[in-house]
């Protein structure tokens, strides 16, 4: 037997899912609950006192034809006898006796009227079953029965899609998300804020009525002067978002903990969303239930009235058990058939109330498109005008919600505005980046300029504006980087580094920073990434843009707006490029400063270049090029040339670059050149020539008769002799013929004594020349790694040499003697 808090528990639910349950779910569990209450107690009445009980009925006939032996009776002379039965003895009466006593004792002497119908009690209990199970309606014995079923199948179908796994775990991971959403502080924090917001722009509107004439008199003088936020501005829209109200420091200092839990809760809503909005299944399954209810209310009302009229107080029973009891035919009485008859009045009056109910829900379910969700109230009503429209089971999830309490959906809806978030990330950001904290990771670089490196924040903080003397300020992976006006404040600020860092500029932040930046860096993945500002910069000077800029994308890089890069002078794209982007030669009149440095894709078209005469510089790394471009030869304002890491094996066209009256430096490195053709002699303005890295045995005599070289790198090579030539070299100050297979150095050599640099390391040599003294402004001079026994004497003339400089071996130092190693342990200012 079950009791009825266990059968109830089937209709129970977890507190938290009832603020899913509008008033009709609520009212039709309470209906629910009265149902299965009448179901149990018809039951108990059922079992414990239902029962038939049935007398023999003589008709006629029988009488007639002598099968009974029982006087004729009719059913109206079937009582019972009150009186006592034949052959008691009743006691005589006494004078003491009153006259009502006397009375009774005489009625009961009279003879019994009842009819006698010779049946025993086993008998009666016989007839009493058989008579239960044929002449009683089988709805009669099974309608609590019946009432228990069917109220449980409804109340199991108000609450499956609390049950169905497919659902719950959804809608558990929705009520816990809502909750916390509701209490979180942020919540009320933001719409506090938005109270502020609101009651400020009423002020506003009340103190600026009188001022109004006066604003749309001066418009209409002069057009001109008025600048609104959203106007556009050398084609770039800027955002006119409304300018933050100041509000009280109380309400905008947030506690650390209840930060970091605010920002969780914006990622798992985000997350939440994006897997709810996929599909419908929780709608479907809710209509489904629905409907489900519906059909069963239309099924239970259909039979139930038609076996109302059957449930009686007397039935005429005709069992076939003549030969056990000598009766055909019996009447019976049900002793349960009034209360049933009221129970069963009650429960088609509760069914009625709850299918009207069932069809108000179909009708509220499809009298709108419950698959879509608008925030325009919640819009409406607060600042944050960026709440999206949701749909599928988040917004059928939001309806429901609605119907318990609209404030939820209203708290729900600040979690997911962008503004709202970003306006937590400022709050915290700028509580734990105090000004004190970031002008400590302040740094001086190479350049001797103060830096600031921020690294993976989630948005610039406010105190960075106050670093008035920073000078380079670098950004990297941070997702929402905004300069305000304030940045006007920054007057040193002069480079500007952003590392896959999308940036927005408000207007006025922008005029300073078109002004008074002069380098930048843009690192991005797409290039829609490029902040349309960067192109209106008039006054920059260097631009790098590091990033994916494939071929099929060079018309979506916006280069036609460089034009408005009046001051350019370098720019720098590192990138994947299989040709020179067409629109750079709008850069030829100021641009003198070209570097392409690819991934190792292959730079196939040049042509563009031939169009920008006013180059001086162009480098070209791993742009897997096999001979020089001949586009460089158009290039007569050329000076220098970088052709490193690329796949260049001969270069016969050396000769063309004669024409470059004013090429000094030419870098070939880091390439497979085997070797170099005579007609490098014809280069009579070459002073800086880079060709380690090769693949180069020998060096030719043409190239020491360049009378202008300085410099020369040829190291990490094979290149075995070095020719005695190289003494032509007058001018030399840089010599590199490191990680080669010299075995000795020709005496001529050391007549170059304007060297400073001697690169020697890592070659076969056994002896180091005498001659080495007469190198006087020697600084620098590496021998390590060769096959040397000792230092020649004379080292100590060169007296520009230190000891840090000098790149040796200690034991082969030690060979030197000792005036020469005092010489060249000096410090450099006691030497002059």
């Amino acid at each position: 037997m079950f009791t009825l808090t266990e059968i109830a528990s089937l209709n129970d639910i977890q507190p938290t899912y009832r603020i899913l349950k509008p008033w009709w779910d609520v009212f039709m569990d309470y209906l629910g609950l009265i149902m299965l209450m009448l179901a149990v107690f018809a039951m108990t009445m059922q079992i414990t006192k239902d029962q038939v009980a049935c007398l023999p009925y003589i008709d006629n006939a029988e009488e007639a034809s002598g099968t009974s032996s029982l006087p004729q009776q009719r059913p109206e002379d079937v009582t019972s006898s009150t009186r006592a039965p034949v052959g008691t003895t009743i006691p005589p009466v006494t004078k003491d006796l009153t006259d009502e006593a006397v009375s009774k004792i005489t009625a009961l002497q009279a003879p019994p009227t009842g009819v006698k119908t010779n049946l025993d009690f086993q008998q009666y209990v016989f007839i009493n079953q058989k008579c239960y199970h044929d002449a009683l309606p089988w709805y009669s014995k099974y309608f609590p029965y019946l009432t228990l079923i069917h109220t449980l199948i409804l109340m199991v179908s108000s609450n499956f899609w609390f049950k169905y796994p497919k659902t719950s775990s959804k809608i558990e991971h929705f009520v816990s998300i809502l909750g916390r959403c509701f209490e979180s502080p942020w919540t009320t924090k933001a719409l506090s804020e938005t109270a502020c917001e609101d009651s400020e722009e009423n002020k506003q509107r009340l103190t600026g009525t009188s001022s109004a004439p006066k604003q749309v008199s001066i418009e209409g003088n002069d057009d001109s002067t008025n600048v609104s936020p959203s106007t556009p501005m050398l084609g770039v829209k800027f955002s006119a978002d409304k300018p933050i109200a100041e509000v009280p420091s109380s309400m905008t200092i947030l506690d650390k903990k209840d930060g970091e839990q605010a920002k969780a809760l914006f990622e798992k809503v985000r997350k939440f969303r994006a897997h709810v909005e996929d599909s419908d299944f929780i709608y479907k399954l809710y209509v489904a239930q629905t409907i489900v209810k519906s059909v069963k209310f239309i099924l239970i009302l259909c039979y139930t009235s038609t076996f109302l009229a059957e449930i009686k107080f007397t039935h005429e029973c005709k069992p076939d058990i003549k030969h056990l009891t000598g009766y055909t035919k019996f009447f019976c009485t049900h002793n349960m058939a009034f209360m049933l008859s009221k129970l069963l009045v009650t429960y088609v009056a509760l069914i009625m109330i709850y299918g009207m109910t069932c069809l108000y829900s179909l009708f509220w379910v499809f009298r709108r498109p419950l698959k879509e969700y608008s925030f325009e109230k919640v819009r409406e009503e607060s600042s944050f005008s960026d709440i999206p429209d949701v749909k599928n089971d988040f917004a059928f999830l939001l309806h429901m919600i609605d119907q318990y309490d609209q404030l939820y959906s209203k708290r729900f809806g600040v979690f997911l505005s962008e503004v709202s978030e970003n306006k937590l990330r400022e709050i915290s950001l700028n509580h734990e980046w105090t000004f004190e904290k970031l002008k400590q990771l302040v740094t001086r670089n190479a350049q001797d300029k103060q830096e600031l490196h921020l690294f993976m924040l989630s948005g610039l903080p406010n105190a960075v504006f106050d670093l008035t003397d920073l000078e380079v300020l670098r950004l990297e992976l941070i997702p929402d980087v905004r300069f305000t006006a304030k940045v006007s404040q920054m007057t040193s600020l002069q480079e500007l580094h952003l590392c896959n860092s999308p940036a927005k500029v408000e207007q006025t932040g922008f005029a300073f920073l078109r002004d008074h930046l002069r380098c930048l860096h843009v690192k991005f993945t797409d290039v829609a990434e490029i902040p349309a500002w960067v192109y209106l910069l008039r006054n920059l000077r260097e631009l790098n843009l590091i990033g994916n800029l494939s071929s099929e994308n060079n018309k979506m890089i916006c280069l036609e707006s460089m034009r408005d890069l009046r001051h350019l002078k370098t720019l720098c794209l590192k990138s994947n490029l299989t040709k020179i982007p067409t629109n750079i030669t709008e850069l030829s009149p100021h641009l003198i400063r070209l570097m392409v440095h690819n991934d190792g894709t292959k730079l196939l078209v040049l042509n563009s270049l031939k169009k920008m005469t006013n180059l001086i510089e162009v480098e070209l790394h791993n742009c897997e090029l096999d001979r020089i471009p001949h586009a460089i030869f158009s290039l007569t304002n050329l000076q220098e040339l970088d052709l490193k890491s690329n796949n260049i094996r001969t270069i016969e066209e050396i000769i063309s670059f004669q024409h470059l009256k004013r090429l000094t430096c030419l870098k070939l490195w880091h390439n497979k050149i085997i070797t170099i053709p005579a007609t490098i002699g014809h280069i009579k303005s070459l002073e800086a020539l880079y060709l380690s890295h090769n693949k180069l045995e020998t060096l030719p005599a043409a190239l020491f008769t360049l009378p202008k070289l300085r410099h020369l790198e040829v190291g990490h090579n094979s290149i075995s002799v070095l020719p005695p030539d190289v003494g032509l070299l007058h001018n030399l100050q840089h010599l590199a013929i490191n990680s080669n297979k010299l075995e000795g150095l020709p005496k001529p050599l050391f007549r170059c004594t304007k060297l400073k640099v001697l690169c020697l390391g890592h070659n076969a040599l056994t002896t180091l020349p005498e001659a080495v003294g007469q190198l006087v402004q020697l600084t620098q001079l590496e021998l390590k790694g060769n096959c040397l026994d000792r230092l020649p004497a004379q080292l100590g003339n060169c007296r520009l040499l230190r000891r840090n400089c000098l790149i040796v071996e200690d034991h082969l130092f030690d060979t030197l003697p000792v005036d020469a190693k005092e010489s060249i342990n000096k410090p450099f200012k006691n030497s002059l």
